[in-house]
Parts: structure tokens; sequence; C-alpha cells
């Protein structure tokens, strides 16, 4: 039986659309996995099927539906993907509704699952942290200029990754792992990274981020860490391996 993947898909424009990152990530596994995208209406399913005839796409509303809707989904399934994100538009009350209680039902929702329970790969964002807090030690000040200028612009959004953040890192029921890309790009993918404790610039293409979380759906001994990740030189498959044998997780709260 192949791996079974469920992908939610991030949010582009404010509107649930099939997300960028989602949409390449369920690509590159539809070849030898069982993946199940997540979108909100029928009219995005030509769009998975133009990437893979294989991928098997579930109407849901991450907003509307329950908890226990995702459960169904969620059972049986190996990994959990959920590259959700409003990306800071819609409003602060969308905002919290898809990064924050989006996140949490998708957490409860995995909690529930009878049985071996999947792991969850959370796509979150650089910088999310406490920022009432200092600066991390390893950003110098090209790095402060740009968290200060990110959490002034994107405010409510920083605090609800954040805040779903926080949550999952206090959950035990199930194996997890969080990756922080930083600016997505839409120029193509390089393959090569800069992972852990990086800086806050190059951006990243999405492309890349992607392939990374292909390599973390067959890296279940990265549960328990968050990964920042950026443009880099290393190669990706190599970038992780280092990050994984340190264990230094990159939350810094």
């Amino acid at each position: 039986m192949l791996p079974q993947v469920p992908a939610l898909p991030d949010i582009k424009g404010g509107q649930m659309a099939i997300g960028e990152v989602a949409l390449r990530l369920a690509g590159l596994l539809a070849s030898t996995r069982s993946v199940i995208s997540i979108i909100r209406n029928e009219a995005q399913i030509p769009d998975l099927k133009a990437v893979s005839p294989r991928i098997s796409p579930h109407v849901l509303s991450l907003e509307d539906a329950p908890a226990t809707d995702f459960t169904r989904i969620f059972t049986g399934a190996d990994v959990v993907v959920f590259s959700a994100g409003a990306g800071g538009k819609g409003g602060p009350e969308r905002t919290l509704a898809i990064d924050y209680h989006g996140a949490v039902k998708v957490f409860d929702a995995i909690e529930a699952v009878e049985g071996a329970k999947p792991r969850l790969l959370l796509v979150s964002a650089i910088d999310i942290r406490d920022h009432s807090k200092p600066f991390p030690a390893h950003y110098n000040e090209g790095d402060k200029e740009i968290s200060r200028k990110y959490a002034d612009a994107l405010k409510n959004y920083v605090e609800a990754k954040y805040l779903a953040d926080k949550n999952l890192i206090g959950r035990t029921a199930f194996k997890w792992t969080i990756l922080r890309p930083g600016t997505l790009l839409d120029t193509p993918g390089t393959g090569r990274v800069s992972i852990g404790r990086t800086h806050l610039s190059p951006g990243i293409p999405r492309d890349d981020v992607a392939q990374t979380l292909a390599h973390l759906v067959d890296r279940p001994d990265a549960a328990g860490l968050a990964i920042d990740a950026i443009g880099g030189e290393s190669p990706i498959g190599e970038a992780l391996d280092a990050f994984i044998k340190k264990g230094e997780t990159d939350w810094v709260g």
C-alpha cells in the first residue's frame, strides 16, 4: 500500500486556492504515494488533475468543517502536510481563522485519530516568534531590520502563526515537524538551501520549499524540530541530513 499523504493547500490572494507550495508538493509525491489534496471547491479539481491524475481531491472547508471531518480523512494516513495560510490578506479575522484556528483544528483532528496517528508537517514562516522578546542571537543588523518590517507589515499573520506554532510545540500525542521558510519566491528552484539558524534573506523559491517538504515526508527522525530554510548553496538532502543529525530546533519562542 502506498503511504497516504493528505495535503492542505495554502491560501492565495485572500481566497482559498490550491496553494502553490501544496500543489508542487502533491505533484512531487503523487508518483510514489497516495496523495489526498484537501480543497475548498470543485472548481480547483482540474488544476490538481493537470499536475497528476493520481492526486485525489477532497472538498472540505478548513474554516467551516468540524475537526471530525478531518479526522476521517487523516485516519490511515502516514503524514499530513499543512501549508494553509491567509498570507496576511482578508483581514485579521480571516487570518486568525485560517492561520491559528484552522491549524489548531487540524492538530485536534490528528489527535482524535484512533490507533496510529499520522505525522504532521506544518509550514510556518521564518522569524515567527514572540516579537516582544530580544532578537535571536544569530541575527545580524540586516536580519533585525527585516524582522521589524515583517512584524509591522504582517502583524496579524505573525501573531496567528506564532500562536499556532506555540500550540503545536506543546503537543505530544503525535509526531510533528515545522518548516519555517523565508520569503517565498516564484523563481525556478535550485535544489539548494541554507538550513538551521539562518539569516532572514535571501528568499527561497516555492519549488525548493516543496522539495524540502518532500524530503521531510520520509524523515520521521525530524520529529520535534522547527527548521528554518532560506535560499543557499547546500543540496536540500545534505542540508537536512546535517540539521537533523545536529538535532537543534530553530524554535526560539
